[in-house]
């Protein structure tokens, strides 16, 4: 039982991106990722007159690339806003997504090196 709990804790940290976080390099590029979400979400409040959830539904959906197409800009400020959102949000996403990449890389590392001398302080006591 006390497995199957901390299985779950991990996961749902991981998920959260809590091991991430903990990371204080991962805070500026997780810092401009929710910026960019949020002045999405003010631009296309005002632009457009979506409401709050919408608005925060069309950016995500959006810079994941995903593009359902139940939201659509439709003035053409909100066009070219939206043109522009996607090119540099995309690019903020990636460094963020580069950058999760990256912690979770290193910390692997640091845990394969951890087993590894492990293993050597066992081998040599045998």
């Amino acid at each position: 039982m006390r497995n199957l709990i901390t299985i779950i804790k991990t996961t749902l940290g991981r998920v959260l991106l809590l091991d991430v976080l903990k990371d204080r390099s991962s805070w500026p590029a997780f810092g401009w990722a929710l910026l960019w979400i949020l002045f999405g979400m003010l631009i296309y409040h005002y632009l457009e007159g979506w409401d709050w959830i919408d608005a925060l539904y069309f950016c995500v959906v959006t810079l994941a690339t995903v593009g359902y197409g139940d939201f659509t800009p439709t003035t053409p400020i909100g066009k070219l806003f939206t043109i522009l959102y996607i090119i540099n949000g995309i690019g903020i996403l990636l460094f963020f997504v580069d950058k999760v990449v990256d912690v979770r890389k290193t910390r692997g590392v640091r845990r394969l090196a951890r087993l590894e001398s492990e293993r050597e302080g066992i081998a040599e006591q045998l």
